[in-house]
């Protein structure tokens, strides 16, 4: 039985969404492929369902855009790329059990590999399927979380005879060798040069050995911005993608923030003075308040600690989140923000009535980054598209 009218084609389903503007992730892609020291090109890192944003939209966005390569995290996201008709290079850039070795092959992605037998099982896989699988071989040149240590001459040659052997397995093509920064965005880049030196200590041997991958590559925004000398033939920006840079040490070329998370008025009233609000009377009105209740809680990604700390965008103002953040809801102050009535459109991340506020500045109040805000909105928020199809432009400016 239809209880309710439906909602007009393209509109939300709920009273609580995301909306992506695909014209601004074509926007940053752009801006960022400008940035490439030839022969780099572009791989759009799209793992954790593209940072919040809908793995496959961006995907087709960015490969729109210019990006030549996507890379993932898991097999799995990679997988759901192929179901989704992506045909272009996948780079897996995490670890693979090797008991998945043979799904690997079969979606034809390319796969990370961080030790030898992790290899041999990927060549193994090749040739029971008659193709070679194409690994990339990651070097910890400082991160110190996954890969071939080289933090000296050693090591680098070790590093080098173990690539050379990979490189030479029937089932298997070395079609990679890359690394990853631990600070390019810090103030001082001397560890991250340090890095790009190691990582070029082990190219070097490899070409004494006669070995020389297709794809070199190590930088992400941060290094993208800052190092041209890491860009190499591959670079992988990922936050820079959805419009952020990761530190204030890093140069924003132009990019524009693509996710707002906006949500409705769901409930007005006028507390009197002594009024607790929510959990636990944390909140209690000094005199007379207006506050209005938004559909949007913790469940949703609105972290708690956000409690008495935040804000929404309501009406013409800011409007302070009141008392504590609730699975489902919260309660904010909407005094100096013009008439409010149930309905009316509230924006959590985004802009609205002269005011914005980004990831960025709910991070910085977390104490956290932009890419832990992003991450953590959760699957049960509908993200909305816009801009697919129309012209490339930053039609909001920028932030």
């Amino acid at each position: 039985m239809d209880l309710a009218p439906r909602p007009a084609a393209g509109s939300p389903l709920r009273a609580t969404w995301a909306e992506v503007d695909l014209d601004r992730l074509r926007h940053n892609v752009r801006v960022l492929r400008a940035r490439l020291a030839p022969p780099a090109a572009l791989m759009a890192v799209v793992k954790a369902d593209a940072y919040g944003h809908g793995a496959v939209a961006v995907a087709r966005a960015a490969l729109e855009a210019g990006a030549a390569w996507l890379g993932v995290a898991l097999l799995e996201e990679g997988i759901a790329l192929r179901r989704a008709g992506i045909a272009c290079p996948v780079l897996v850039l995490g670890w693979t059990p090797p008991e998945r070795a043979a799904d690997v092959v079969a979606a034809d992605l390319d796969q990370a590999v961080t030790a030898p037998g992790d290899a041999a099982v990927l060549a193994a896989a090749g040739r029971a399927a008659g193709r070679r699988a194409r690994i990339h071989a990651k070097l910890d040149t400082g991160m110190g979380r996954l890969g071939w240590p080289v933090p000296d001459t050693a090591a680098c040659d070790r590093a080098a005879l173990d690539l050379a052997r990979i490189a030479a397995l029937p089932g298997a093509e070395l079609a990679g060798v890359f690394t990853h920064f631990a600070g390019a965005d810090d103030a001082d880049l001397e560890g991250a040069r340090l890095q790009v030196a190691r990582f070029r200590g082990v190219l070097d041997r490899l070409a004494e050995r006669g070995v020389r991958p297709r794809f070199r590559h190590a930088a992400n925004t941060a290094a993208l911005l800052r190092l041209p000398d890491a860009h190499f033939d591959l670079c992988r920006p990922g936050i820079g993608l959805y419009g952020y840079v990761p530190s204030p040490h890093v140069p924003d070329p132009g990019l524009l923030p693509v996710l707002s998370w906006r949500t409705r008025v769901a409930f007005v009233k006028d507390l009197r003075a002594g009024d607790a609000v929510s959990y636990n009377g944390t909140y209690v009105a000094q005199g007379p308040e207006r506050v209005a209740t938004l559909p949007v809680g913790y469940a949703d990604g609105l972290r708690r600690g956000l409690s008495g700390l935040g804000a929404a965008l309501v009406g013409q103002g800011r409007a302070p989140i009141r008392g504590r953040v609730c699975m489902d809801q919260i309660v904010v102050s909407v005094e100096g923000c013009g008439p409010v009535a149930p309905g009316d459109p509230a924006v959590l991340i985004g802009e609205q009535g002269g005011h914005r506020q980004w990831a960025q500045d709910m991070g910085d109040l977390l104490g956290t980054i932009s890419y832990e805000v992003l991450c953590g909105i959760s699957p049960r928020v509908p993200r909305v598209y816009a801009g697919d199809g129309a012209p490339d432009a930053a039609r909001a400016g920028r932030p």
